[in-house]
């Protein structure tokens, strides 16, 4: 005879591992709505609301990943949701934000600006799903698509903050659109921070340093720190580019000689 105590505990089993399924697909799902809720600000003119949000979304999805792990419940279902969200929050959302925010006065340079990042974004990610299992840990292949709408969002933030209407500084902002986009698009490498263990000690001036950066630097004016973080990331995959250029050049040369 069936023992009840067992099926209660075996339902109880289900109902746990099921939770647990959807807890990274629900941090998912809160980026998909910050993504949305930027779309929403943006059409109602709340621009602010609308950059605060796609860092948000950022910040979430940087979630998702982590608890899928720490829960080994990675799944393919959880990989297509994200990068469906993905297409919302960092490609569909900085798009319309910055185009009704700076370029909806260029007329068809505007739209098709915002357009061609909203198609990097999409080619960016198709991209990185392919390349899942080939791709070098250390570094990503073009800039990801967080830090592109991270950059979009922070230059909305920044020049509120500075009291400067969109379209006082179209041109930079139509500049910056295109930047991102084709930079999500190219081969330049991108320090990934993949290979950081969270659980090997580190020094304490390291301990220091991003207390520091995390708890006085940000919060002390976060629109300039994030915008200016983020650009330096973005131009970070150009420099090592160019650094391993240079080493390729000199081994070459040494080769000849």
């Amino acid at each position: 005879m069936d023992d009840p105590n067992e099926h209660r505990i075996m339902f109880k089993s289900k109902l746990r591992r099921r939770g647990i399924y959807l807890l990274p697909n629900l941090f998912t799902t809160a980026a998909l709505f910050a993504g949305f809720y930027a779309i929403v600000q943006a059409m109602n003119g709340r621009f602010e609301h609308s950059a605060v949000a796609i860092f948000i979304a950022m910040i979430l999805d940087g979630l998702d990943g982590r608890v899928a792990r720490l829960t080994h419940t990675q799944s393919e279902f959880g990989a297509e949701y994200d990068s469906l969200s993905d297409v919302i929050s960092f490609g569909a959302a900085p798009a319309l934000v910055i185009y009704e925010w700076a370029l909806k006065d260029m007329g068809k340079l505007g739209w098709i600006a915002a357009f061609i990042y909203c198609t990097c974004t999409a080619l960016r990610l198709a991209r990185f799903n392919t390349k899942t299992e080939t791709a070098d840990k250390q570094f990503f292949q073009g800039l990801p698509c967080p830090a592109a709408a991270a950059l979009i969002a922070g230059l909305v933030w920044i020049m509120l903050d500075f009291k400067i209407e969109g379209p006082d500084i179209k041109w930079i902002a139509w500049s910056i659109t295109l930047f991102a986009g084709f930079t999500m698009v190219s081969n330049l490498p991108f320090y990934s921070g993949k290979e950081i263990n969270l659980h090997k000690s580190v020094p304490f001036i390291t301990v220091l340093l991003l207390a520091l950066f995390f708890f006085v630097l940000i919060p002390s004016h976060p629109p300039v720190v994030l915008f200016c973080l983020f650009m330096l990331y973005a131009l970070s995959g150009y420099v090592i580019w160019l650094w391993r250029w240079q080493k390729k050049k000199k081994i070459r040369s040494i080769q000849k000689t």
